[in-house]
């Protein structure tokens, strides 16, 4: 870590250790009681503040049954927030003249403009607002780590139809996102998006980020511990029943919703998120949910669409890229797949006000269990937070309170 203005606290001992600056004690004294009080398993935290690393924090175990320690350099899986990644990807590629947002995504992919798709356009797919939240012919997840079975999987995609006219309506395309991101792009760059996003981007830069992690990797490699599926279908029950949080109405959407079920349930997960242990998910870019990260990576990934696409004497996103993202570009009060507030912009999510950030300019992508990539260009700051211990609530109450603790720190100084 880069020293700040005060020299850095260094963590040697107990459960917690790394450095942070002074100035950012809040934020690490609420990672620390997490790793005390049994909270975590194993968890990395990362913040950059006007391009600096401020705090670097790290704790527990990355395997139970080995003792393997949880180090700085420990990758899991992030699930969801792989999206943000993707996001990037298909930025970096609209702003070197790969496509526009605005157009119909037939025009770059003929074979997708048909069965009511015609004048859906790339935006308002990548902004969940094209009625394609699920896939109607069944998929299974070997099939796609197959890739002999992609011109399948295309076909599949291109024969849906969307369940809602583009635009009228909200849904969160939870799996299909990743993999309509996956053929669109290989259809504009003729490249897999993995490729193109660390080629370009992530090991320019050197985050610590991997879609499709190598064998060579797994050496690193932690251990998720998801909730059982019936320990989390009865808390979701409970939650649902109990009523009046935004908890509750999407354990609601969950329970009740068939736009739920459809977003989720193709390919189906037979062993449940702990599927994902497995390597040959890992290996693969499933573009909404496979990537491995340390909390160095998310947040260094961040880092620059923090900075207005400069950073290290470096310009690496130009700022007519970032200024869009500033703005929510489509907004619901309901999700029809999750039943809460929320919006996009250009792939990246924009929350409900102070779930990760009281400033609306903020934008990231969280992972199912609570791994979160954030940035907040208006007061500069990216953090990444990557942890093996999944909650069962589709925003980790342990993520939300480093997020508020980040925000009672001295950002001004």
């Amino acid at each position: 870590m880069r020293q700040s203005p005060a020299s850095p606290i260094v963590c040697h001992s107990g459960p917690m250790q790394g450095q942070y600056a002074p100035r950012f004690a809040p934020l690490a004294n609420q990672f620390a009681q997490a790793l005390e009080r049994g909270q975590e398993i194993g968890a990395s935290l990362c913040v950059y503040h006007r391009g600096e690393m401020v705090v670097d924090l790290w704790g527990g175990l990355a395997d139970t049954a080995t003792r393997k320690p949880w180090t700085a350099d420990s990758l899991i899986v992030v699930f969801s927030a792989t999206k943000g990644l993707v996001a990037m990807a298909l930025n970096l590629a609209a702003e070197r003249g790969a496509f526009e947002w605005d157009a119909p995504v037939s025009r770059y992919w003929p074979a997708f403009g048909q069965f009511g798709k015609e004048d859906i356009t790339v935006r308002q797919m990548f902004n969940h607002r094209a009625g394609l939240h699920g896939i109607r012919t069944p998929l299974a997840l070997d099939q796609l780590c197959n890739p002999t079975q992609a011109a399948a999987v295309r076909q599949a995609l291109e024969t849906q139809s969307p369940a809602w006219p583009a635009d009228s309506q909200q849904g969160y395309h939870g799996i299909s996102y990743g993999l309509y991101a996956n053929a669109f792009f290989s259809q504009v760059c003729h490249e897999p998006l993995a490729t193109f996003l660390h080629r370009e981007y992530l090991d320019p830069l050197g985050a610590d980020v991997f879609l499709g992690t190598p064998q060579a990797q797994d050496h690193r490699i932690a251990t998720l511990y998801p909730h059982s599926t019936p320990a989390h279908l009865g808390r979701m029950v409970l939650a649902a029943v109990r009523g009046g949080s935004t908890e509750s109405n999407v354990a609601r959407s969950f329970l009740r919703g068939q736009h739920a079920k459809q977003a989720f349930g193709n390919p189906p997960t037979p062993g449940g998120i702990g599927t994902y242990n497995r390597p040959p998910v890992r290996r693969h870019n499933l573009a909404w949910a496979s990537a491995t990260a340390t909390a160095r990576g998310l947040a260094r990934a961040y880092v620059p669409w923090a900075m207005g696409g400069q950073w290290q004497g470096r310009r690496l996103i130009s700022e007519q890229t970032i200024a869009p993202l500033l703005q929510r570009q489509g907004w619901s009060n309901q999700d029809l797949v999750l039943g809460k507030p929320m919006g996009w912009a250009q792939g990246f999510l924009k929350e409900d006000d102070h779930v990760f950030s009281p400033n609306r300019s903020s934008f990231g992508h969280p992972g199912m269990g609570g791994a979160l990539g954030w940035c907040d260009p208006s007061q500069q700051l990216a953090w990444g937070y990557t942890m093996n211990r999944c909650d069962w609530r589709i925003r980790s109450p342990r993520a939300l309170a480093l997020c508020e603790a980040l925000y009672r720190c001295k950002l001004d100084d």
